[in-house]
């Protein structure tokens, strides 16, 4: 797979990112094993880069991908904290249990923050900090907001961009799809590296996966996107799709014909309320008690399962 440059981070890397969220126990739950050996199948066929997070919870996933493994993959993740001791406690753990000396990428991840710069300014000190101690190579910003990319793209602390794009603008925050594709261009201009997520609005638009993919890479500004993918089949498929390879019509037929949905198991619901602040597009709340999703707001991210006291939650 050909590789391009991450705006101005020398990094050299594939269009198609290995997007780790729906492997992890959020959504899919995949063991450890079977996780990594899905991950290492897409190394060996030129995808050089994984992107996670602290709450994604499979660092163990990707450390056993790259067990052995000699080519260059670059790492990205993400630390959700409000204070500085707990983001430092984030990075340490990724390195710990990814077993490297450091990331590639660290994003404060602030997907509902119009102002991450500010309200997340004692963050990306202690990622500026660590930046300088060699534990971080550079520091990322993840968010659905367009005003936050547009001030990402005048800031000399942030590097790389990871923001939220589909056709649709399905979990954007305070605008449209074709006003992020602007703030996208904007920053990109301004020398930031761009790799987009949600192209497929965490799975609602599985049913028209080509088109939708193919809409965020040929934006202009964005360098790659991250795209979770479960069988080796779903890696194929889009290792083709981002090459400009023929596709299989009958292959990709199969693929779209997927459906994705957040499950609540409400007879176990005790109505406690911890996921409705925890989702990212304000798609939950409680009614007569018990957890309900507005299905057109919820793009399938599975943070509010993460939240669940009673683990009753889970994209499926």
């Amino acid at each position: 797979m050909k590789k391009v440059l991450l705006g101005s981070t020398g990094m050299e890397v594939s269009p198609l990112i290995f997007g780790s969220l729906p492997m992890g126990p959020l959504q899919a739950a995949k063991p450890p094993e079977e996780g990594g050996r899905l991950i290492r199948y897409a190394l060996e066929r030129g995808i050089n880069m994984i992107d996670t997070a602290e709450l994604y919870e499979n660092y163990g996933h990707i450390r056993e991908a790259l067990a052995g493994y000699r080519g260059r993959c670059y790492l990205a993740s993400k630390t959700h904290a409000s204070d500085p001791e707990t983001a430092r406690k984030h990075v340490e753990r990724a390195l710990r249990e990814l077993a490297v000396d450091h990331l590639d990428v660290v994003h404060v991840h602030a997907a509902r923050i119009a102002d991450p710069l500010v309200e997340r300014r004692s963050v990306i000190d202690v990622l500026l900090q660590m930046r300088e101690e060699g534990k971080i190579a550079h520091v990322g910003l993840s968010s659905h907001y367009i005003c936050a990319v547009r001030k990402a793209a005048a800031s000399p602390d942030i590097a790389v961009v990871h923001p939220l794009i589909n056709h649709r603008g399905m979990g954007i925050l305070d605008g449209t799809a074709e006003q992020m594709a602007a703030a996208i261009a904007e920053v990109a201009e301004a020398g930031k590296g761009v790799y987009a997520m949600k192209a497929l609005a965490g799975g609602n638009l599985i049913g028209e996966a080509r088109m939708s993919l193919s809409y965020v890479l040929g934006l202009a500004g964005v360098h790659g996107v991250a795209v979770g993918m479960l069988s080796e089949r779903e890696v194929d498929a889009n290792i083709a799709l981002f090459s400009g390879a023929e596709l299989d019509p009958a292959q990709w037929e199969t693929l779209e014909s997927g459906r994705r949905q957040l499950k609540i198991m409400e007879r176990f619901c005790k109505g406690c309320g911890a996921c409705v602040p925890a989702c990212t597009n304000f798609a939950l709340s409680l009614v007569d008690g018990k957890a309900r999703v507005d299905e057109q707001r919820c793009i399938l991210c599975g943070y509010c399962a993460a939240a669940c006291p009673e683990f009753i939650i889970r994209v499926v």
